[in-house]
């Protein structure tokens, strides 16, 4: 699986950890910055790369860290076909797949200990959309899936 990643100066660290633990286990990494800490590049500017890949389909899931994981979700989140997660648990963001079918997992430096969110992302990486609910749930799920995907394109004027 390829799996792209990229922060901001607020979340190098924890972006650090998190590429670490991704190429031990195997995954494809593209690393969109920040590349260092001093040359860091803002959220706005990071979140986009990311998302694109995700829309062209470069890359199947994606992490993004900043201070607090909210701008880079926000940005990423105006991209048609990005559904990014702001997490700050292993619960929230193994539900944030098995739930809401997100493809990229945003988390915040400032907040997550490398050790938590290197578990974050294994539960992310490996939890499928309705994986592990009921019957009736996933049912319902696949189609407010697709009825999110219909709000999401009239909104957009698609």
């Amino acid at each position: 699986m390829k799996v792209v990643i990229g922060s901001d100066k607020s979340g190098f660290t924890l972006k650090e950890a998190v590429k670490r633990y991704l190429t031990d286990c195997g995954q494809t990494v593209a690393d969109v910055g920040t590349l260092s800490v001093d040359d860091a590049q803002p959220f706005y500017a990071v979140a986009p790369a990311a998302a694109q890949m995700i829309q062209s389909k470069e890359a199947e899931l994606g992490v993004l860290i900043c201070g607090t994981g909210m701008g880079m979700s926000q940005v990423a989140n105006k991209f048609p076909g990005v559904l990014a997660a702001c997490c700050e648990s292993e619960y929230g963001a193994r539900m944030s797949r098995a739930i809401n079918n997100s493809n990229i997992l945003c988390m915040g430096g400032w907040i997550i200990a490398p050790e938590l969110g290197v578990k974050m992302v294994e539960c992310f990486l490996h939890t499928g959309h309705t994986e592990g609910v009921e019957p009736w749930r996933a049912e319902f799920l696949k189609d407010a899936f697709v009825q999110v995907r219909e709000i999401d394109e009239a909104c957009r004027g698609a």
